[in-house]
């Protein structure tokens, strides 16, 4: 198992953009962006707008939306109450972003550590992973502080926090993970079985609030990362052998997260709770 990056992580509400919906030929020339939304506000049904259109209609919390197939270039991105007339009133959070051509990411509405509304943009690694292996990447989105992921009972990533992210890769298959205070193995989330198909990414986001006892994990899996077979490592990547990969974990197989091509224009959350 090899760690490959742990990136501060935006994670972004522009969940809204699924408006593939205009058509014209100029359209379907122009270069698109890979979009997923994951919406981590609890008890906080919305809906999104983008350029002004709503896109997303009573979206609920604990969900995700993708892929979504969005022309490239900055989108104005403003999230209101579930319901409301329209967008004229005051927006519980909105911001600029910028959807790269031919990129993949993550627009997540969530929490800050201290309980704060707030949209972060993430880049979804989503290349090739080495034959036999899978991908994940484990972004924490909750109002809570530093937490352990484990793995059969063990610690595979420590001391991660809001709005951080920690990619591994590892051999495929499925493994009971959970989500712990840090420096502590008592789960605060899960356990949670993840079953990691070969060549997929799995993107693992830890939601809501520990104070409201309302955290949970939001999941979404991205295929088309096979490679050619290339032979299995004698051992650890690191020159480990392979005995020192906790138990438990020989499944769970986070990538890199290459902050390539995503830029954030001018973000600025104007929440309230």
């Amino acid at each position: 198992m090899r760690r490959i990056a742990r990136a501060t992580a935006g994670a972004l509400f522009a969940s809204a953009i699924v408006l593939g919906t205009a058509g014209t030929a100029a359209a379907q020339e122009q270069e698109t962006g890979t979009v997923y939304v994951v919406h981590g506000i609890p008890d906080t049904p919305v809906d999104v707008y983008v350029d002004g259109e709503r896109a997303l209609d009573d979206f609920q919390p604990g969900t995700t939306e993708g892929p979504l197939d969005l022309p490239a270039g900055p989108k104005q991105v403003a999230i209101y109450p579930a319901d409301a007339a329209d967008d004229s009133g005051e927006a519980l959070l909105s911001g600029e972003a910028d959807v790269p051509a031919g990129g993949n990411v993550t627009l997540a509405a969530h929490l800050t550590a201290e309980g704060q509304p707030t949209l972060s943009p993430l880049v979804n690694e989503v290349g090739e992973v080495p034959a036999g292996e899978a991908r994940v990447v484990v972004r924490h989105l909750a109002a809570a502080p530093a937490v352990d992921v484990l793995a059969g009972g063990e610690p595979v990533v420590q001391g991660l926090t809001n709005p951080n992210q920690e990619a591994l890769e590892v051999p495929a298959g499925t493994v009971s993970a959970s989500v712990a205070a840090a420096g502590t193995t008592e789960p605060v989330i899960g356990p949670a079985e993840l079953s990691l198909t070969e060549g997929t990414t799995t993107f693992v986001h830890a939601i809501g609030s520990l104070e409201q006892d309302s955290l949970e994990l939001v999941t979404f899996t991205v295929n088309g990362g096979d490679s050619a077979p290339h032979g299995v490592p004698a051992g650890a990547p690191s020159g480990a052998p392979a005995e020192s990969f906790p138990a438990g974990w020989a499944a769970l197989s986070v990538a890199g997260v290459a902050l390539v091509g995503f830029s954030l224009a001018r973000l600025r959350t104007l929440g309230r709770r």
